[in-house]
């Protein structure tokens, strides 16, 4: 049985963090319903042979389990890893400082191996690029 994980996100303003998440870390678009009031009930964004889902926040029987790290005081409870070759760490790094993500752990090489950094998109979501890829013998 093979088995696929694709994170999901909700955003209080989806459409600009959508934007955001392309420019400032390289997700592309791959599918995006738009509702005519703006909100975003579902969408996806590539990242390589990754994905994740975006929406934006609701009033609903699930959106009353989750919400958006800056309603909860800035916490979050989980954070994506994303893994990028070791020759793109320091573009990407350089890339999402500009576009405006909050660097909470700089560009570092770690003892186990690879390459590693640490942000914030704009909604408060902590996002983890690294070059160590636990799926490869070290």
């Amino acid at each position: 049985m093979s088995s696929i994980i694709i994170p999901t996100l909700c955003y209080k303003k989806a459409p600009e963090a959508i934007e955001f998440l392309c420019k400032a870390f390289g997700f592309t678009k791959h599918v995006v319903h738009q509702e005519e009031d703006g909100t975003i009930p579902h969408a996806q964004l590539k990242f390589g042979n990754a994905m994740i889902m975006v929406s934006s926040e609701k009033n609903n029987e699930f959106g009353k389990l989750v919400c958006t790290p800056i309603s909860n005081n800035n916490m979050n409870t989980m954070s994506p890893y994303i893994i990028l070759e070791d020759k793109d760490m320091e573009a990407h790094y350089l890339n999402s400082k500009t576009a405006g993500a909050e660097i909470v752990s700089e560009l570092k090489t770690e003892e186990y191996g690879g390459q590693v950094y640490s942000c914030k998109d704009p909604e408060g979501y902590l996002w983890n690029f690294g070059s160590y890829d636990p799926w490869k013998e070290q």
